[in-house]
């Protein structure tokens, strides 16, 4: 296991949990909205055998406490990597820290070696005939309720059992883990100010991204993401998309092994400037 570093950086005004562990080209992996930086446990040191791997907690999640001004994700991450004087990064998000790393890619693309979305969207991304389930209903019911262990309940029956599945059916560890991460992020929700979205949104833009780009997603996520891993398939040039069977909106964390082989495999094709 590679020696951690761990820290707080005060950026942007506020206060951000980070670890940093390997050496070589930097890796910066960014975490969903219903986890915290502990959902790349396997990812971790896994990677850090041959790259600088850094993960954080976004505002509000894990041990980087909220802050009721407004923010934009991917600034936060800027401020970071310019915090730990790395210049250049791959890298890898899921879902909401999926859709920060697109904003920085195309904010800063000299800064972005390659791009890893998992289980994510660029932001702004719709579709004429999406409608909400009765699980986006039901977890829009219990927020206005305020019934904080409900909501995150019913967000891990969403995103972690997935489609077709009952809890029954997933790693009860797994799902505990993510209950406990998603707790402190619904705990801290209200004293959290607003992500300001970019004037022109990535979907619009997506055409800007001349990177290397993989997108992964579980075949029991939501049928959004099956519609923005095509339209990024699509509008990417060369973008790789792998589809892991058996799994929902945290692939790395129910499939590890495998998930680690794809993106593996993926920054291993990189040019060698690169990696």
């Amino acid at each position: 296991m590679a020696a951690i570093q761990t820290g707080f950086a005060e950026i942007n005004g506020a206060r951000i949990y980070y670890e940093v562990a390997g050496e070589g080209q930097p890796l910066l992996m960014v975490h969903a909205g219903i986890a915290s930086r502990s959902m790349w446990d396997d990812q971790f040191d896994f990677f850090a055998r041959h790259y600088r791997v850094v993960r954080y907690d976004m505002r509000g999640y894990g041990q980087s406490p909220p802050l009721a001004a407004d923010y934009q994700r991917h600034e936060d991450m800027r401020a970071l990597l310019d915090f730990l004087n790395i210049s250049q990064a791959i890298l890898m998000g899921c879902s909401m820290g999926g859709g920060a790393c697109m904003n920085f890619a195309l904010e800063y693309p000299d800064r972005t070696d390659a791009l890893i979305m998992v289980g994510s969207a660029p932001a702004g991304f719709a579709y004429d005939d999406w409608s909400p389930s009765a699980l986006d209903e039901a977890i829009e019911a219990a927020g206005k309720q305020g019934d904080v262990e409900r909501v995150n309940e019913l967000e891990v029956q969403l995103f972690i059992d997935g489609k077709g599945r009952t809890p029954d059916q997933v790693n009860p560890a797994l799902r505990q883990k993510v209950l406990d991460m998603n707790r402190i992020a619904l705990q801290n929700e209200h004293l959290l100010g607003k992500d300001v979205p970019l004037p022109t949104p990535a979907a619009t833009r997506i055409g800007a991204l001349h990177l290397p780009t993989l997108i992964v997603f579980g075949d029991l996520d939501e049928e959004y993401i099956f519609r923005a891993a095509d339209f990024m398939e699509t509008h990417i040039p060369g973008a790789r998309k792998i589809v892991m069977p058996g799994t929902a909106h945290l692939p790395n964390m129910e499939f590890p092994q495998a998930f680690n082989a794809h993106v593996q495999t993926f920054l291993d094709s990189l040019p060698s400037s690169k990696r």
